[in-house]
């Protein structure tokens, strides 16, 4: 069986899930079997695996820097919020329920049998399972029937690493505190702390790290240097550090972030495209001037769109249009560009019928079964591009508008254009990441040929693992580490 080790931290966005990819990818690199677990995960960005399920796209990645495809059991439980006290409740990658919080901690004794099965079958696979954990294991009205931290960690009896972001501020009251508020036998799984995104000069820290360890009888295993310009998939929060500025004849990229947007990594690419400016708008700001409008996922399209006729987008985009702009639909956003988008069953909340933007000649009907798929193609708009990605969606969409496609896909067309080529939707999520397709719609939206290309996001997604591993083999201590692993320290390759 293999050894597990379990990565809490003090605060959501703490560095849970680029430090578990690190060390996988580390591991990896040693040569040694090792696979990413997250018991319970709640995020709108996720990724559909090689069984046809559904995981949160933090575990996609660390799959990546283990070498493997993605799997439901590497994350059995994932919530996706649909409103500020419901969510849809993803079981090994299948919709298994629309609960509200109250109902859902009813439900936990049915995740947690799901979150050790998934467990069990990792162990009986792979020789380490890195497990990353969620939110903070001191939320106090959480502990009861926990699978997400401490309750998961005390279930499979495993050692706990805790991190904190000292970006943030307050790190040891972070660090400190978390550990005052865990029982006698949780506080004795923690074996030490990393402290991640770190500026400026070691030695000035060096005291209270001395203090840290002197406070709480635990060592410091490391810590992590603020990595600047790092990439790697986001795990739900919209990016929050700045791209370097891009040259004035860029393209300019407006997204709108819409209260329930979904995969909103699928503009990760056009960040990172030297030719492209992108920008995430939010409540209360206007649509400022752009090439190209892309309308993102959505985990409630029908209040999404409401949300964007309240904010005064509909006739902004109207004008958009008008003066020559173009604007793109992804799944959600796709659906929002035609006539209607019904929703019988109250898949996404109430039942009932919402009249779209119109611009595309289509409607989408809502329906409780979700498709899932990884596909690729061929045809990106009327130009031969390889395009990879993944679907998943609720709706099923009819309509002429159907008959012009924006993508050729091996199972068949996607998507759809309007007739005077200014509006285009599709499916498929990921439709930037390879270069070739990227570039055909940046084309279409005005881009000049012969501008700068970007590359493909796998590309960059390597890269980033490989330099994050470099920093991790730098500045933690990785012998510990493994012992932790009961890893073999002595591989020629350690």
């Amino acid at each position: 069986m293999g050894t597990t080790l379990m990565v809490q931290g003090t605060t959501s966005d703490a560095g849970k899930s680029v430090l578990v990819a690190g060390l996988a990818r580390v591991l990896y690199r040693r040569g040694l079997s090792v696979v990413p677990f997250k018991p319970q995960n709640m995020a709108l960005n996720s990724a559909v695996t090689m069984d046809g399920g559904e995981i949160g796209r933090a575990q996609a990645l660390q799959a990546a820097a283990c070498g493997l495809e993605p799997h439901t059991d590497m994350n059995p439980v994932l919530l996706k919020p649909s409103s500020d006290q419901g969510a849809q409740v993803i079981i090994h990658g299948r919709p298994a329920a629309e609960l509200d919080a109250r109902a859902y901690h009813d439900y936990k004794p049915v995740a947690r049998e799901a979150v050790l099965a998934s467990h069990g079958r990792l162990t009986a696979q792979y020789d380490h399972v890195l497990v990353e954990g969620a939110g903070s294991p001191a939320e106090i009205n959480l502990r009861a029937g926990d699978i997400a931290n401490m309750g998961f960690a005390e279930a499979v009896d495993c050692p706990v690493i805790l991190v904190a972001d000292i970006d943030r501020g307050g790190v040891f009251a972070h660090l400190v505190g978390t550990l005052a508020l865990l029982s006698e036998t949780e506080r004795a799984r923690v074996q030490g702390f990393v402290i991640n995104r770190f500026r400026g000069d070691i030695g000035l820290l060096q005291p209270g790290l001395d203090w840290l360890e002197q406070e709480t009888g635990k060592p410091v295993l490391g810590v992590i240097p603020y990595l600047h310009g790092l990439y790697l998939d986001a795990e739900d929060a919209l990016p929050r550090e700045a791209m370097p500025e891009k040259a004035a004849d860029a393209l300019k990229v407006v997204v709108p972030a819409l209260p329930r947007i979904s995969n909103h990594t699928d503009f990760d690419p056009l960040r990172l495209h030297p030719a492209v400016d992108l920008r995430f708008v939010g409540p209360g700001e206007s649509l400022q001037p752009a090439d190209l409008v892309i309308l993102p996922g959505s985990k409630a399209v029908r209040g999404d769109l409401a949300w964007l006729r309240e904010q005064g987008w509909e006739a902004a985009l109207e004008r958009h249009v008008r003066y020559g702009g173009k604007v793109l639909g992804i799944c959600g956003g796709f659906q929002m560009l035609g006539r209607a988008v019904h929703d019988p069953d109250g898949v996404e909340g109430q039942p009932g019928s919402t009249a779209a933007l119109g611009w595309l000649d289509i409607e989408t009907r809502l329906a409780p079964e979700k498709h899932l798929e990884q596909v690729s193609g061929d045809r990106v708009l009327d130009r031969e591009a390889r395009v990879e990605g993944y679907e998943i969606h609720a709706g099923v969409t009819t309509g002429p508008g159907l008959g012009r496609p924006v993508l050729q896909l091996e199972h068949g067309p996607d998507g759809a254009r309007s007739e005077d080529d200014t509006v285009a939707g599709t499916y498929v999520h990921g439709v930037f990441d390879t270069a070739d397709a990227a570039e055909a719609l940046l084309n279409w939206a005005g881009m000049r040929t012969g501008m700068d290309k970007g590359e493909d996001l796998a590309t960059a997604r390597e890269r980033g693992l490989e330099r994050l591993a470099d920093s991790l083999e730098e500045h933690l201590d990785m012998k510990y580490i493994l012992t932790l692993l009961q890893a073999d320290s002595t591989d020629p390759v350690a």
